[in-house]
Protein backbone atom coordinates (compact mmCIF):
# COMPACT_ATOMS: atom_id res chain seq x y z
CA UNK A 1 0.00 0.00 0.00
CA UNK A 2 2.82 2.60 1.17
CA UNK A 3 6.13 1.30 -0.78
CA UNK A 4 8.21 2.03 -3.31
CA UNK A 5 8.86 -0.69 -5.83
CA UNK A 6 11.56 -0.07 -8.05
CA UNK A 7 13.07 -2.87 -10.09
CA UNK A 8 16.90 -3.37 -9.58
CA UNK A 9 17.86 -2.53 -13.12
CA UNK A 10 16.01 0.75 -13.10
CA UNK A 11 18.50 4.03 -14.08
CA UNK A 12 17.74 6.72 -11.85
CA UNK A 13 19.40 10.28 -11.93
CA UNK A 14 20.20 12.64 -8.43
CA UNK A 15 17.40 14.59 -6.94
CA UNK A 16 14.75 12.38 -7.45
CA UNK A 17 11.63 12.41 -5.09
CA UNK A 18 10.13 9.16 -4.37
CA UNK A 19 6.58 9.48 -3.03
CA UNK A 20 4.60 6.89 -1.37
CA UNK A 21 3.23 3.62 -3.64
CA UNK A 22 5.34 4.35 -6.84
CA UNK A 23 6.02 1.26 -8.74
CA UNK A 24 8.83 1.72 -11.57
CA UNK A 25 9.63 -0.56 -13.45
CA UNK A 26 12.74 -2.99 -15.57
CA UNK A 27 13.87 -0.65 -18.23
CA UNK A 28 12.54 2.89 -16.64
CA UNK A 29 14.84 5.63 -17.18
CA UNK A 30 14.52 8.37 -14.42
CA UNK A 31 16.87 11.56 -15.23
CA UNK A 32 17.68 14.21 -12.74
CA UNK A 33 15.06 16.46 -10.41
CA UNK A 34 12.08 14.65 -10.69
CA UNK A 35 9.12 14.69 -8.37
CA UNK A 36 7.32 11.31 -8.17
CA UNK A 37 4.17 11.79 -6.24
CA UNK A 38 2.19 8.99 -4.75
CA UNK A 39 0.56 6.06 -6.61
CA UNK A 40 2.23 6.84 -10.08
CA UNK A 41 2.80 3.84 -12.60
CA UNK A 42 6.32 3.40 -14.85
CA UNK A 43 5.58 0.69 -16.62
CA UNK A 44 5.36 -1.43 -19.75
CA UNK A 45 2.01 -1.76 -21.64
CA UNK A 46 2.64 -5.92 -22.22
CA UNK A 47 3.23 -5.08 -25.78
CA UNK A 48 6.90 -5.32 -26.37
CA UNK A 49 9.67 -6.95 -25.26
CA UNK A 50 12.95 -5.79 -24.24
CA UNK A 51 13.09 -2.28 -23.76
CA UNK A 52 9.32 -1.67 -22.89
CA UNK A 53 9.53 1.06 -20.05
CA UNK A 54 9.33 4.96 -20.15
CA UNK A 55 12.56 6.53 -20.54
CA UNK A 56 11.85 10.68 -17.89
CA UNK A 57 13.94 13.29 -18.47
CA UNK A 58 14.99 16.22 -16.01
CA UNK A 59 12.77 18.36 -13.87
CA UNK A 60 9.82 16.32 -15.08
CA UNK A 61 6.80 16.70 -12.64
CA UNK A 62 4.53 13.55 -12.34
CA UNK A 63 1.39 14.09 -10.66
CA UNK A 64 -0.26 11.44 -8.13
CA UNK A 65 -1.54 8.66 -9.45
CA UNK A 66 -0.21 9.08 -13.06
CA UNK A 67 0.84 6.02 -14.96
CA UNK A 68 3.33 6.65 -17.80
CA UNK A 69 3.65 3.15 -19.79
CA UNK A 70 5.08 1.85 -22.54
CA UNK A 71 8.92 2.66 -24.39
CA UNK A 72 8.03 6.18 -24.56
CA UNK A 73 10.20 9.36 -24.00
CA UNK A 74 8.64 12.59 -21.49
CA UNK A 75 10.71 15.00 -22.78
CA UNK A 76 12.33 17.56 -20.14
CA UNK A 77 10.26 20.02 -18.23
CA UNK A 78 7.54 18.57 -18.38
CA UNK A 79 4.04 18.41 -16.61
CA UNK A 80 1.93 15.27 -16.13
CA UNK A 81 -1.09 16.04 -14.54
CA UNK A 82 -2.76 14.06 -11.61
CA UNK A 83 -4.19 10.36 -13.07
CA UNK A 84 -3.03 11.07 -16.24
CA UNK A 85 -2.38 8.18 -18.91
CA UNK A 86 0.36 8.58 -20.50
CA UNK A 87 0.99 6.05 -23.95
CA UNK A 88 2.99 8.84 -26.18
CA UNK A 89 5.87 10.82 -25.86
CA UNK A 90 6.02 13.88 -24.86
CA UNK A 91 7.84 17.09 -26.25
CA UNK A 92 9.96 18.81 -23.80
CA UNK A 93 7.80 21.74 -21.83
CA UNK A 94 4.40 20.60 -22.29
CA UNK A 95 2.01 19.66 -19.93
CA UNK A 96 -0.36 16.70 -20.12
CA UNK A 97 -3.37 15.84 -18.66
CA UNK A 98 -6.10 13.24 -18.76
CA UNK A 99 -6.96 9.70 -19.52
CA UNK A 100 -6.17 9.19 -22.42
CA UNK A 101 -3.34 12.15 -22.02
CA UNK A 102 -4.37 15.81 -23.65
CA UNK A 103 -1.84 18.04 -23.95
CA UNK A 104 -2.78 21.50 -23.08
CA UNK A 105 -0.28 23.47 -23.26
CA UNK A 106 3.89 24.56 -23.61
CA UNK A 107 6.33 26.78 -22.63
CA UNK A 108 8.81 28.81 -24.63
CA UNK A 109 10.06 30.82 -21.71
CA UNK A 110 13.16 29.14 -19.55
CA UNK A 111 12.00 28.27 -15.79
CA UNK A 112 13.66 30.09 -13.10
CA UNK A 113 13.97 27.32 -11.17
CA UNK A 114 16.30 25.26 -12.81
CA UNK A 115 19.27 24.93 -10.92
CA UNK A 116 17.54 23.60 -8.19
CA UNK A 117 18.06 20.17 -6.80
CA UNK A 118 16.00 17.87 -5.22
CA UNK A 119 17.71 17.70 -2.16
CA UNK A 120 16.92 22.04 -1.29
CA UNK A 121 14.06 21.84 -3.89
CA UNK A 122 10.41 23.15 -2.84
CA UNK A 123 8.39 20.51 -5.02
CA UNK A 124 5.69 23.23 -4.82
CA UNK A 125 7.45 25.99 -6.06
CA UNK A 126 6.72 25.89 -9.90
CA UNK A 127 3.40 25.57 -9.45
CA UNK A 128 3.19 29.43 -9.78
CA UNK A 129 3.77 29.27 -13.41
CA UNK A 130 0.70 26.87 -14.03
CA UNK A 131 -1.65 29.60 -14.00
CA UNK A 132 -1.75 29.66 -18.28
CA UNK A 133 -2.15 25.85 -18.10
CA UNK A 134 -5.24 26.07 -15.87
CA UNK A 135 -8.23 24.75 -17.84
Amino acid sequence: FGTVDIHPAVRIGKGILFDHATDIRETTIVSNNVPILHHVMLGGTGKAIDDRHPKIADYVLIGAGAMILGNIEIGARVKIGVGSLVLIDMLTRTTAVGNLTKLIGGKEKPSKFEDIHGESMDHTSSIAEWSEYIV
